[in-house]
């Protein structure tokens, strides 16, 4: 039986939680400035991807295991590090001065990679499925049995935070496309490639401690 005060409780803390700044959200709003609305939905959607497949891997058992073994989670959180530094330098070393480069892509290439590079950054990071096996249970009624019951649950939850997250970034590249249109100039896309490629840095800074 669900709980409603509970889950109405779980909504608003997912939602806070969607609408906090991360490294999600630097890609999204990077994606939407410089490449535009149909790439950024896409690295939204990536994104969103990586939190369900780690809300199905807790569901399943596999982030307790993660919880459990300092090896698998040291190994997990450095290779997110790493894909973050390196997607961070990138941008820091060599920033766009326009977007011909990436014009001149085929547009499924470029859904293709803005899709990858969003769905990566979550699945390398394992701070996603430890912040599920610590958030989730809180929003679990008693009232519902254990075993398969709890699973389907948890994985409703994890569902449904995802889909706030996808609104928050729909949102998002709503208000930024066009005023993207005013931000196409060199010396403003090589900033906003290298306030990214800052951020990304600064996060695999912060995964990596």
């Amino acid at each position: 039986m669900i709980d409603v005060p509970l889950l109405l409780a779980f909504i608003a803390a997912a939602a806070v939680l969607a609408l906090t700044p991360g490294v999600d959200t630097a890609i999204v709003l990077n994606t939407a400035l410089t490449n535009g609305r149909r790439p950024a939905f896409l690295a939204g959607l990536g994104v969103c991807l990586g939190c369900l497949v780690w809300g199905i891997a807790v569901s399943l058992g596999l982030g307790a295991v993660l919880a459990a073994s300092e090896t698998a989670y040291a190994i997990i959180k450095y290779m997110g590090a790493l894909y973050l530094l390196w997607l961070g330098i990138g941008l820091l070393m060599q920033p766009r001065s326009s977007s011909t480069v990436e014009a001149s892509l085929d547009c499924n290439h470029l859904g293709r990679r803005s899709f990858g590079r969003g769905f990566m950054v979550n699945l390398l990071n394992p701070k996603v499925g430890i912040f599920y096996v610590t958030f989730l249970p809180q929003f679990v009624p008693n009232s519902v049995p254990q075993g398969a019951d709890v699973a389907a649950y948890s994985l409703g939850l994890a569902s449904i935070h995802v889909v706030l997250s996808m609104i928050w970034f729909c949102a998002l590249i709503a208000a930024t496309v066009p005023l993207g249109r005013f931000l196409k100039n060199p010396s403003t896309i090589k900033t906003l490639d290298r306030i990214t490629g800052g951020i990304f840095v600064l996060f695999a800074a912060r995964l990596a401690s």
